[in-house]
């Protein structure tokens, strides 16, 4: 099989293929085409690749090109993962946010609309080439934010698109881990939109764990999202949130942590990516060690301004193992491919699973996988405070959608401003003067 890779000069390529490394049955994947923009890119992360495979026998063949078409022809899937205006279009969504007073984050409030604003258009289009040049292939789309992106291209793609976020994954693990109990035996219950979910319960042999965890203090406080949101909250949730509501449900500190931070994120990435790519253009480094390097770090600081407002401190090592995307993309190509068939938590459209949505709203929930796709498990009603942020977050979503497509500036406006993190119309107009000032890839915005 061939697997186009968008985005295939981005950091995190190298865990898809260390998972593909180790896939070894028949049926797997044989070919791999990294598609990118940047050259120069796409060279240096051939390079950290062709080290992970050397002295592996049937380690599938990598290609590199910059033309889009050339990748997608004979793909049987597509794994989406590009960055519409690079990291320095993430630093400029953050810094252009908090100056507003509002946060920046990449796929949360104003920074995720400018960025779902610039995305969709792009990944329309990629949409599009593929229903034209690879129309029996699968997408799978890590790109951000990852369930508006989804829902986008679904809108090509139909159920041939889904979407993947190793956030869920990383949340079961830890909680699975507290509860002594094996994560992939464990059924998982799980809903809401990405990075906008719940843990609601953790089911072992028929019985929910979870209501265990919540009446266990030390246990409740001793991982990352009990440290987080504090035990406290959690059992006034009677859920365990993904990391993400964090910016929700402690929006204020989330703020001026960001604010009194020496960098944001955005701003720290850049610098950090932009030192790994320049020690690659030297012949001597040693590629794939430079890379874990980087990588280490990188996890090390993850959602740093977060914890600094929790006053949590450091990530414990347990607590820095990933949730596992490659993983997750590989069970998911194997159960289509061969019909092995998977749960997963993914990314697809919500075909009556919640009702508070439509049919086509892009939810994250458990779903069954097999050669047919991905069909998502019919789940319990969310409490009305879940519905709330749900609902006002896919509408949201949908004026993103419906600005991308009719270049409306005034729809823009209006997705920034019913935003629940966004205080003010007057706030989200000069949101939206600011990113258009910055990103030239918001230029269709005119009417």
């Amino acid at each position: 099989m061939k697997l186009t890779i968008l985005g295939g000069g981005g950091f995190r390529v190298p865990l898809v293929y260390g998972a593909l490394l180790g896939d070894h049955a028949e049926g797997r994947v044989t070919h791999v085409t990294l598609h990118d923009l940047d050259a120069g890119r796409l060279s240096a992360i051939a390079r950290v690749l062709a080290e992970q495979g050397a002295g592996v026998p049937d380690a599938p063949v990598v290609t590199a090109t910059t033309d889009l078409d050339e990748a997608l022809r004979g793909a049987d899937f597509v794994f989406s993962a590009i960055r519409v205006g690079g990291l320095e279009g993430r630093a400029a969504d953050e810094r252009i946010a908090l100056a507003e007073g509002v946060l920046g984050q990449e796929t949360v409030g104003a920074g995720g609309i400018a960025y779902g604003l610039r995305t969709v258009p792009v990944a329309t289009h990629v949409a599009r080439r593929v229903a034209a040049l690879a129309p029996d292939a699968w997408v799978i789309n890590f790109t951000n934010p990852a369930g508006l992106v989804t829902e986008a291209m679904s809108r090509v793609l139909g159920d041939r698109v889904v979407g993947i976020c190793d956030s869920p994954v990383g949340l079961g693990r830890r909680v699975a881990r507290i509860l002594g109990a094996d994560p992939d035996e464990a059924w998982i219950d799980y809903v809401g939109l990405n990075h906008l979910g719940w843990l609601r319960g953790l089911h072992v042999g028929g019985r929910d764990q979870l209501p265990r965890l919540l009446a266990d203090e030390q246990a409740l406080g001793s991982f990352e999202e009990g440290r987080l949101f504090g035990p406290e909250w959690l059992r006034s949730l009677g859920a365990i949130p993904n990391e993400y509501l964090h910016y929700y449900y402690f929006n204020r500190e989330a703020v001026h942590a960001y604010r009194q931070a020496e960098r944001t994120r955005g701003a720290y990435l850049l610098d950090q990516q932009a030192g790994f790519y320049r020690e690659m253009g030297k012949a001597d480094t040693p590629p794939l060690a430079a890379w874990h390097r980087t990588l280490a770090d990188r996890e090390a600081t993850y959602m740093a301004a977060n914890r600094e407002a929790a006053g949590i401190g450091e990530r414990d090592e347990e607590d820095l193992e990933s949730g596992g995307y490659e993983k997750v993309a590989l069970a998911l190509m194997r159960a289509v491919a061969r019909n092995e068939r998977a749960t997963l938590i993914l990314n697809v459209r919500n075909r009556g699973t919640l009702s508070v949505l439509d049919a086509d709203a892009v939810v994250e929930v458990p779903c069954f996988v097999d050669a047919t796709g991905a069909h998502p498990v019919t789940v319990a009603p969310l409490p009305y405070h879940a519905v709330g942020l749900v609902t006002a977050v896919k509408g949201v979503e949908r004026e993103v959608l419906a600005a991308a497509e009719s270049g409306s500036r005034a729809t823009a406006v209006k997705a920034f401003a019913l935003h629940p993190l966004v205080d003010s119309v007057a706030v989200a107009r000069r949101l939206l003067d600011g990113y258009t000032d910055e990103h030239p890839g918001l230029a269709y915005l005119r009417s």
